[in-house]
């Protein structure tokens, strides 16, 4: 989505998060029950978002990591490539609520759950859009560097990954959005986050509740999500602007 769309959207139903929206929306739909308070709420956001970046962080680094290291054209890491996709790809057919029904226990609870979660969900995207990223390098690109001398380690750094960092971007777009979608699910193994009015709604039949933190999560995810296509937008342009300005030198 478009960081615009996005912005208005994130506005509009953090205003239904507040009190004063959910009270409306409560006179709207003949709903019964008290709002959660608004500061409250923006407390609980702002765990939210703090479990979003511990979470989604590791994941970011480590999909980049593994998805750099599959694709070098020496060593064995292209040969573990099917594993690293595989991987990946169960550790997202995994719920993040069975994901921290299963690892409380041992880690107990809190945030230490969701944060494993959130990592394992987020690594996917990742991890492929880095692959594809550096599959679609121009392989004229890294021969010149080559031949110019550098080092396969040299190249990489000096030439593959600022020609592809632009279209691995969504990836880590994608991984923070899930994260921040799903993060809620903490909240069941006590951990502080914009999921908590959805339980004591569902504890104390209050539907207002439910809605509340249904909007402020998917509020918080939207401008994630906004933020991101923001700063993907004003750096790509960017590098368009200097690569045209290169042109225009020569």
């Amino acid at each position: 989505m478009r960081p615009l769309p996005a912005l208005a959207l994130a506005a509009l139903l953090a205003f239904l998060a507040s009190a004063p929206g959910a009270a409306m929306l409560a006179r709207g739909l003949g709903l019964e029950g008290t709002p959660f308070d608004t500061a409250r709420l923006l407390g609980l956001a702002g765990q939210h978002l703090l479990l979003v970046l511990g979470g989604a962080g590791p994941a970011i680094l480590l999909g980049i990591a593994v998805g750099l290291w599959v694709t070098r054209p020496s060593g064995a890491g292209r040969a573990l490539r099917p594993v690293a996709d595989a991987g990946a790809a169960a550790a997202q057919a995994i719920p993040p609520v069975v994901v921290v029904a299963l690892a409380f226990p041992a880690l107990g609870f809190g945030a230490a759950p969701t944060l494993l979660a959130l990592a394992l969900y987020a690594v996917m995207p990742v991890l492929r859009a880095t692959i594809a990223a550096v599959e679609a390098t121009p392989p004229d690109a890294v021969l010149a560097a080559r031949a110019m001398g550098m080092t396969e380690r040299e190249a990489l750094w000096r030439v593959v990954l600022p020609l592809a960092w632009p279209a691995m971007l969504p990836g880590v777009r994608t991984a923070v959005l899930l994260a921040a979608a799903t993060a809620a699910v903490g909240s069941l193994a006590g951990a502080a986050t914009l999921g908590t009015p959805i339980i004591l709604g569902l504890q104390t039949m209050n539907e207002l509740l439910i809605l509340q933190g249904a909007a402020a999560t998917a509020a918080l995810a939207f401008l994630c999500d906004a933020a991101l296509g923001g700063l993907a937008a004003r750096l790509t342009g960017g590098q368009g602007a200097a690569m045209q300005a290169g042109g225009d030198r020569t």
